[in-house]
Order: C-alpha cells, then structure tokens, then sequence
C-alpha cells in the first residue's frame, strides 16, 4: 500500500509517499501556496498525482479541523479555507479519492501514541512547542478530538484570571511559544534580536540570564502541565517541537514540575514528562495513522 501523506505548514507543504508501516518511500516539499484556495487544492492534487498508485491522501493541516467530514473550521495563516470543505473540493477533482484530514499537533499525537513515546500507555498527552503551543489527548490509546474537534487547544488556555478579554497577550499558546523564551532573553539582554539557537547556545554555556529566562519560562508551562494533569490525569506529557531536542529544556521542566510538587501538603499526581520521539516526521506519522484508523 502506498499513500500520499501531506504535511501543510504555513511556507511549505511537506510531502512523502509511505506505506501502512510507516517507512518514507520517497519525499519532497513545495511552497505553500499564499493566495487563494484554488492554487492549494491544485498543489494537493498534483502532489497526490506524483505519487504512482498512491491509495489516497493523509493530510496534515494547522487550525481546527473536522476530520470526520473533512472541513477545514479554521486553518492557522491559510485563512482561505476557513470555513471550508476541503474534502468536496478535493473529490471535484478527484472523484474516487480516499481522503483523512486531521490538525498537525494532533498528527504528532497519533504519531507519539501509535509508534512513539506513549505507544506503552492508555492515556497521555502531546505537547508540541513552536511559534504556539499544539497539544493532542490520547484517550484510550486513540485521539480524543472533542465535540468540536477542539480538543487539545492548549495555545487558547487562558492565563490570567482577571484578562480582559481573549487577546493575545493572556493566552498561553503566546506566552510559551518559543517567540517569548526568545524574547525575554533580548529584554534581559538588551538585545535587538536572539534566536533559540542562540538562547540555548547561552543556556548550555551556564550563562546566568539564559537560565533565568529559561526557569521562568519552564516554571509558566510546568504550571500549565498540573492543570492538565488534573483536569485529564494522563499517564505521560510527551514534549515535543524542535525546542524538545535540547535536554536542558526537558531537564528544567521536569526540575519545575518537581519543585510544584513539593510546594503543597495536597496529593497531586505528578505529571510524568518525556519527550516526543519524533520531530520533522512527526506530522507526516501522525497523518498516516490517522488515514490507516480511517480506511483500513
């Protein structure tokens, strides 16, 4: 069985031919079209005619999506198909196409519950770090989407009891986004510009203020990780976006974890953090387990 498994991210689509074991037979990836919804369902459609006797598409998208009737609620920057049914868009063009849809930190969620970091546990919970935070809720070893196919919207969890309203600023999606590690490393430093690269290159140095910024940023999302622990009582948080490979960003959210824990006489679980198995691929995984659960 060969499959075309797409990974649609806001400047490139990500692409590869797979089959129902997971192994990447051949890969490539192009630019995200910017304009309008016709340009997208043509990229998708000859990237799904590239790929010679592929079975179907699994698709990975950012936003909220209603992977049961294969409609795009929101779609992240690609504002063009909000409130919009791919699914009969595609099949316009491609009659007989066998199609799954699902949200790319849900994607890395199924990847991490069927072949990765929580495949050994019933319950867990997918936290993935990047510009916001993506989130997945593995529920009996199986995606737990919601009513609304919302579940797992961590960026939107508001922080601060007295916000005004839900701007920006108060969710927590913004607040640890690997953006705010980077700039409370500028304040502190009174630079113009910093990278993650370059925060962990000072972490990893033992330079004071890196590690403030990183303590304070790890201690506002192991806060956040009890919340969850309470409110779903998962087995595992696997952690995961590029940021995950550094150990030091695991190591201080585990050391947080652990100083809450001791902080109260109350019994609370403590949450047990690991990280993702995989990171580039994880979406593309995901996508394809999510097609396999759907078809086969």
């Amino acid at each position: 069985m060969k499959i075309a498994v797409i990974d649609v991210g806001g400047t490139f689509i990500k692409y590869a031919c797979m089959n129902e074991k997971s192994e990447i037979i051949s890969r490539g990836k192009v630019p995200t079209p910017q304009d309008n919804s016709e340009n997208f369902i043509n990229a998708l459609v000859e990237i799904y005619k590239s790929i010679p006797d592929a079975e179907g598409i699994a698709l990975s998208l950012p936003g909220i999506i209603d992977s049961k009737n294969c409609h795009c609620v929101t779609a992240g920057a690609l504002h063009y198909i909000d409130n919009f049914n791919l699914g009969n868009a595609m099949k316009e063009k491609l009659p007989e196409l066998k199609l799954s849809m699902e949200n790319d930190a849900k994607c890395a969620g199924m990847a991490e519950a069927s072949v990765g970091a929580l495949k050994d546990v019933e319950d867990g919970f997918v936290l993935v770090f990047g510009t916001g935070i993506g989130g997945a809720f593995i529920k009996n070893h199986t995606l737990h989407r919601g009513h609304h196919f919302s579940a797992g919207e961590v960026s939107f969890i508001l922080t601060d009891k007295d916000a005004p309203q839900m701007i920006n600023e108060f969710r927590w999606g913004n607040q640890c986004g690997v953006p705010q590690l980077c700039a409370l490393f500028e304040k502190r430093k009174h630079l113009q510009s910093a990278d993650g690269e370059k925060v962990f290159e000072a972490v990893n140095n033992g330079d004071n203020d890196a590690l403030k910024c990183l303590q304070l940023f790890t201690r506002r999302i192991a806060i956040q990780i009890f919340n969850i622990q309470m409110l779903l009582d998962p087995q595992k948080f696997a952690i995961g976006g590029g940021i995950s490979v550094q150990p030091k960003f695991i190591e201080f959210i585990r050391k947080n974890i652990d100083e809450l824990a001791a902080d109260t006489d109350l019994y609370f679980p403590k949450p047990e953090i690991v990280p993702c198995k995989f990171l580039n691929d994880a979406n593309l995984i995901g996508a394809l387990q999510c097609f396999l659960e759907k078809f086969c």
